[in-house]
C-alpha cells in the first residue's frame, strides 16, 4: 500500500485537490428554493427564479470568488399584531391581519432587502399603514359586511405596489380578528348600537302604525261604497237593516268592550216610531 502511495502520489494529491475544488464549486438548489449568485458584492446570475431559464439541480461556481445567496421560492407569511385602528364612525377597533407573499425578484431583493426577513421588516409597517388608511375610510359595521372583501382587495393593491420595490408580489391579505377594545369603549360601542336598534324599531313600528290607519281607512271608504251602492238599490232594506244595528245596540246585554251592562228597564209603546220594524212591513 505504502509503494502504491508513493508511486502514484502526485495523482492522489491531484485527485484530492480536484475533489475540494469540486466540493467549494458545486451547489445543489432544490426545488423550492432559488439562489443568487454574488461575485464581488454584485448578483451575476440566477437560478431557478420564476419565469427564469434555469431549473433546480445542481450548478458550479467560482471557489472564493462567488457566493450562493438562497431565497426561499414558496409563499412566506406577514403576520400583523393586534393593532388599533379607528374607523370612519370613529370607532377604535384592534384588527388581527395577515398578509402572503413571495419573492419573484430575488435579485431586487438582495439588493435592497438582503434577506427575506429584510423584506417581512420592510413590509410589516406598510401592511400595517395601508390598513389604517383603508379602514379609516370605512365604519366598522362595514367590516361585518362583503364591503370588507372590497376593502382587503384595495390593501392588497396597493401593499403589493410598495412590495415590488423589494422584489415580492402579495398573493393574498386577510383580517383574521376585528374587535372592540376592552372596558368603556367596548361598552359605548354596545350601548350605542342598542340604541341604534331600539330607534330603528320605533321608526318601523311608526311606519307600520301609519300604513296600518291607511289601509284600515282605505277599506273603510271601500266599504262605506259598497255599503251606499247597495242600500241605494232597496232603501226599505237599508231603513231595516240600520234599524236591527240599533236594536242591537240598544237591548245588547254587554257593552262594546264585552262587559255587561247595568240592568235598565226601557218602558216604550207599542206604536213607538222606534219600534215600527217589530211591526212588520204594511
Amino acid at each position: 500500500m505504502s509503494n502504491f502511495l508513493q508511486n502514484h502520489r502526485y495523482t492522489v494529491i491531484a485527485l484530492g485537490v480536484l475533489l475540494v475544488i469540486f466540493m467549494m464549486s458545486a451547489y445543489i438548489v432544490p426545488e423550492e428554493e432559488q439562489a443568487v449568485i454574488i461575485r464581488t458584492g454584485e448578483p451575476v446570475g440566477t437560478v431557478n427564479t420564476p419565469n427564469g431559464t434555469t431549473n433546480a439541480g445542481i450548478y458550479f461556481r467560482v471557489p472564493f470568488i462567488d457566493s450562493v445567496r438562497r431565497v426561499e421560492k414558496r409563499l412566506l407569511d406577514l403576520e400583523m399584531t393586534d393593532e388599533e385602528v379607528l374607523s370612519q364612525d370613529q370607532q377604535r377597533l384592534l384588527v388581527n391581519a395577515y398578509a402572503r407573499f413571495r419573492i419573484v425578484n430575488p435579485v431586487r431583493m438582495v439588493e435592497r432587502a438582503g434577506t427575506t426577513e429584510g423584506v417581512r421588516t420592510a413590509l410589516e409597517p406598510i401592511l400595517n399603514s395601508v390598513l389604517r388608511q383603508e379602514l379609516g375610510r370605512r365604519t366598522f359595521q362595514a367590516m361585518l359586511t362583503a364591503e370588507r372583501g372590497s376593502a382587503l382587495a384595495v390593501v392588497r393593491t396597493n401593499l403589493d405596489r410598495q412590495a415590488r420595490q423589494y422584489g415580492a408580489e402579495v398573493i393574498d391579505v386577510q383580517i383574521k380578528r376585528t374587535d372592540l377594545p376592552d372596558g368603556a369603549p367596548l361598552q359605548s360601542a354596545f350601548q350605542r348600537m342598542e340604541t341604534d336598534r331600539e330607534r330603528e324599531a320605533r321608526t318601523i313600528r311608526a311606519q307600520g302604525s301609519r300604513d296600518a290607519r291607511i289601509i284600515r281607512a282605505e277599506a273603510d271608504a271601500e266599504a262605506a261604497r259598497v255599503y251606499a251602492t247597495a242600500f241605494g238599490k232597496d232603501p226599505e232594506f237599508y231603513d231595516f237593516y240600520r234599524a236591527m244595528q240599533s236594536y242591537d245596540t240598544t237591548f245588547a246585554a254587554t257593552d262594546e268592550n264585552g262587559q255587561p251592562k247595568s240592568e235598565s228597564n226601557i218602558i216604550l209603546s207599542p206604536d213607538n216610531e222606534y219600534l215600527r220594524q217589530f211591526r212588520g212591513r204594511r
